[in-house]
């Protein structure tokens, strides 16, 4: 049975209010196991006279018989020497281990054994605590619990492990949300009894094979849950009907009997039900025993009963994080887990109040369950086993079939590109279109169709013939004149001398070919610049299947952390290691080729980023905390030795020139320009103060066409952004002012008062700034940042509801951004806004991020899985819905990740995608890669691997 049982693992959610468990088959699938049929039960108990103990939905329905005998919440019931049920009294371990019983019958029933088990608790449960759960499983039945530490292996038996731990799992592994190293993420339970918060740091992985996630703050409320909710909305439904029938809300709250103790769990069932319906619908009924009329409540009904508990929610998230010596702004993330906050205003609130767009998935039950099973990792892959419960077959591939190609279209050719001849045949010239030569109209020349020759309009020059020979020269032409031409019939009249000589007809026919070159010159001129003005910049790359190129190493061991960086034709590859001093690989981007190799003379407990600049790389630590220092390292790119250093905080941002870097140096108030070259100051600028003398800013550099028309980071900032000289930034101050300065030389070159709030989104690119204020009914601006002329209204919201979440310049003057009415990202749109010209605004539910591709836009949706949306100027889909994270190659093309990018090393599909037409070419899969580490040009894309670096080429130059 051994080799039957292995590869199978339990994940269990022993909740206040409800538990749920998740079961993995050996081949990856996971399943919620359901118990009496649902996915969730309830953790309640229920005792008999006899002393036996029912759980789950029976001990809901027998509690109506005899509401004394039941406890809804036993694990609420942990720190007390008893619980009393009716005429008996039992230990809290005996009603926890009630409930596990229950999951392990269901776990038998389904598969024929207990498999290895994870069971989570919260992450406040001292050892007092734990060690009741521990009594609960021994009793149950269940192996000894066992607990992971740092100092070795985790012993065998029942992993216990803590909750928010196993959640922040499921978001890094599960849904491949990216949360580098050092980073953290806040989890937000809020389950039906209790409100749970905790903020999560990325340690990396521990000898032993942990996910690193540690608890570096956590607090909650324990007497806030969906249960409090539920109290709130049965009291709205008193309001509605208590005074129509006052006797019989009286007997229901306050019941004298068991059938009026039965009448009231009826109505907090029905209350129940009415709130979940809410989270998906505008209005549910709820039937109320002994009233004839059901009562209808509303989502606004709960959300104005909801808003003041929830309220206490959003603030002790708050303090939480504020514990964790972080702002919410620094997360990584923010996931919600728990049935209670599926309920729409919970993360509309966090987001408002909080600033973080929060994640919630359909059923947040489920995260914590399944997250437990990442602590107990499948090892290999293995054949679905055969084993005494129902056979669940795990889902079929859908076949995958090559496209049919059109049947009788051609493919979209761009102006200026060469025909294909189809594989196999040679290619043919042109063939010249029967009748007639088209004829020039006056005004501009026009693009000559290929293989047609122009004509010249009466009256300028004899007509071209309509079928020219290859190679005809004057000497070639023919003596005798055009078909149907005629000498010209002038007048006869003084000084006329009578017919033209055969000399004069000769000199008449060579004057005639003479004009008629000049013409055709002037006509293949104006041809060629009208092609080259209307020619695609940026045509689609030639895709094709990955290649790899080569796998650089990254030491003698597995990295802990592994960062890349590629610009032009070099990738720099980093790795710590053991002394944690940072390696540096670089790499020829066209070869794979290893150019050199060096270590940075600085050590950090973590780093952050490989930065490419031009003739330079430049290495940063990550910091724990905004006032910790953490190193800055510029190496040369051409030897790789290191050109200096400098400690910058953990709040610190730098942005680099051509020769510059400029530090954002939040501790001093300042701007400081750095020589690349050596690190010395070559300029200071104190930021602008408010009247309070607070120095806070908000630094923006300025976009250019060149850049945006590159390859961008994963939210769309350009990779290379000195592909055009000038280098400026914006800088926005506490007193609203904004400037515009040199980054070369530091001088601030304008500004201008009262025109932004330190939280408002900016973006300036070209020679334009657009501002939309954050907040309901909202105007875009554009100021020109060549004068001081008065802003331009691009666009008003027109209501106060609507509040823009994300602002990108998507075209010549010209800015995109998403609107969003109360909160709700299902009725996320895209506002395209143009000087001069009407705004554009289309549907775009979900969307969170905007990348822009020239004119067209790409929409990024996050939940419930990533998908990506490219809209060309008009707001009509080029590529709907495409599952994963899509990437900006150059304005024409487009890099998909088929899943979101991860810092677990696994596999991941890529495809290239035209941006013009849409159409995709699968380009295969990254090996083992961690993904979340990738960087890339438009040929080729470099990423830490399991254990070494590897380099892939996709697309030929």
């Amino acid at each position: 049975m051994a080799g039957q049982h292995e590869g199978f693992a339990l994940g269990v959610d022993l909740g206040t209010s409800n538990t749920v468990a998740v079961l993995r088959w050996p081949d990856g699938r996971t399943r919620p196991l359901l118990m009496d049929g649902q996915p969730v039960s309830p953790s309640a108990v229920y005792a008999d006279p006899d002393g036996t103990l029912h759980t789950g939905w029976d001990a809901r329905r027998l509690a109506q018989a005899d509401p004394a005998r039941f406890e809804a919440n036993p694990k609420r019931r942990v720190d007390e020497p008893t619980v009393q049920l009716g005429d008996r009294s039992y230990p809290p371990s005996d009603l926890l281990a009630a409930v596990l019983a229950a999951v392990a019958r269901a776990a038998v029933g389904t598969v024929g054994f207990l498999p290895p088990a994870v069971l989570t608790c919260p992450a406040a449960w001292d050892a007092t605590r734990r060690q009741v759960l521990a009594d609960a499983l021994l009793q149950a039945g269940w192996p000894q619990a066992a607990e992971h530490t740092l100092a070795g292996p985790t012993p065998p038996g029942t992993r216990l492990l803590r909750e928010p731990v196993a959640a922040a799992r499921y978001y890094a592994q599960v849904l491949h949300r990216p949360v580098p190293v050092g980073d953290s993420i806040a989890v937000f339970d809020f389950g039906g009894g209790t409100l749970d918060v905790a903020v999560l740091r990325n340690e990396g992985a521990d000898p032993w094979g942990d996910s690193g996630f540690t608890v570096v703050a956590d607090g909650g409320l324990p007497d806030l849950g969906g249960l409090d909710l539920d109290a709130a909305l049965v009291q709205r439904v008193g309001e509605l009907v208590g005074d129509r029938h006052a006797a019989q809300w009286a007997r229901l709250i306050r019941p004298a009997d068991p059938a009026q103790r039965r009448d009231q769990v009826r109505l907090w069932d029905e209350v129940r039900g009415a709130k979940e319906t809410l989270s998906r619908s505008t209005v549910a009924p709820v039937a109320v025993p002994g009233v004839a009329e059901a009562v209808r409540l509303t989502r606004a009904d709960v959300e104005r009963v909801a808003t003041p508990l929830l309220r206490r929610a959003v603030d002790r998230a708050r303090e939480v994080i504020a514990a964790a010596g972080l702002s919410p702004d620094q997360l990584a993330g923010l996931f919600l887990v728990g049935g209670s906050s599926r309920i729409p205003l919970v993360a509309r609130m966090l987001h408002a109040e909080l600033g973080v767009a929060p994640t919630v998935l359909d059923q947040p039950e489920l995260p914590v369950a399944e997250g437990a099973l990442t602590d107990l990792p499948l090892r290999r892959p293995l054949p679905a086993p055969a084993y005494a419960g129902p056979h669940i077959a795990p889902p079929a591939p859908a076949p995958v079939s090559p496209p049919a190609p059109p049947a009788a279209a051609e493919p979209p050719v761009r102006a200026g590109a060469a025909a294909t001849a189809p594989s196999g045949a040679a290619p043919t010239a042109p063939t010249v279109p029967a009748g007639p030569a088209p004829t020039v109209p006056a005004g501009p020349a026009p693009t000559v169709p290929d293989g047609a020759a122009p004509t010249v309009p009466d009256g300028a020059a004899p007509t071209v013939p309509a079928q020219p020979w290859p190679g005809a020269t004057p000497s070639t032409v023919p003596s005798r004149p055009w078909p149907g031409s005629s000498p010209p019939a002038d007048p006869p009249g003084p000084g006329w001398a009578g017919p033209p000589s055969t000399a004069g007809a000769g000199r008449w026919r060579r004057a005639r070919w003479v004009v008629l070159g000049a013409v055709v010159a002037l006509v293949g001129v104006a041809t060629a610049a009208t092609l080259y003005l209307t020619r695609d910049r940026y045509p689609d790359l030639e895709f094709r299947g990955l290649r790899e190129l080569s796998r650089p190493a990254a030491g003698a061991e597995r990295p802990a952390g592994m960062w890349t960086a590629v610009l032009g034709d070099r990738a720099y590859l980093g790795y710590p290691l053991p002394d944690d001093r940072l390696e540096v690989v670089a790499v020829d981007a066209g070869t794979g080729g290893e150019l050199w190799r060096k270590a940075t003379d600085v050590r950090a407990d973590d780093w952050e980023a490989i930065i490419a600049v031009p003739g330079a790389v430049a290495v940063l630590a990550d910091a724990p905390g905004d006032s910790t220092l953490r190193p800055l390292a510029v190496l040369d790119g051409g030897s790789g030795a290191q050109r200096w250093q400098r400690a910058v905080r953990g709040d610190d941002t730098v942005y680099f020139a051509d020769d510059t870097a400029v530090l954002v140096d939040r501790a001093e108030a300042r701007l400081v320009g750095l020589r690349l070259s050596d690190g010395s100051t070559k300029w200071t600028e104190p930021n602008p103060r408010d009247q309070y003398d607070g120095g806070r800013t908000v630094v923006r550099p300025v976009g250019t066409d060149a850049a945006a028309g590159g390859p961008a980071f994963l939210d769309g900032t350009p990779r290379n952004p000195w592909t055009s000289k000038g280098r400026r930034l914006v800088q926005i101050g506490a007193d609203r002012s904004v400037r515009l300065l040199d980054m070369a030389n530091g001088t601030v070159l304008r500004t201008w008062g009262s025109v932004a709030d330190l939280d408002d989104l900016v973006v300036a690119h070209e020679d334009r700034l657009y501002v939309a204020a954050n907040e309901g009914g909202y105007q875009l601006l554009s100021y020109d940042l060549e004068s001081d002329a008065e802003p331009v209204v691009l666009h008003r919201s027109g209501n106060d509801e609507y509040r823009p979440t994300e602002l990108v310049a998507c075209g010549e003057r010209r800015a995109c951004l998403l609107q969003v009415p109360n909160n709700d990202v299902q009725r996320t749109e895209v506002v395209a806004a143009s000087e001069g010209e009407r705004t554009i605004t289309w549907s775009a539910p979900g969307v969170t991020d905007l990348v822009p591709l020239g004119e067209q836009v790409l929409a990024q949706r996050e939940s419930p899985d990533p998908k990506a949306t490219l809209y060309d100027a008009a707001g009509k889909p080029v590529l709907r819905d495409r599952g994963g994270v899509a990437v900006r190659l150059d304005e024409g093309n487009l890099l998909v990740f088929a899943k979101a990018p991860s810092v677990v090393a696994d596999n991941r599909v890529l495809a290239g995608v035209w941006a013009e037409s849409g159409e995709v070419d699968e380009l295969g899969e990254l090996k083992d890669v961690r993904s979340e580490s990738c960087s890339w040009n438009t040929h080729v894309i470099a990423c830490g691997a399991e254990k070494d670096f590897v380099l892939y080429r996709f697309a030929e130059n």
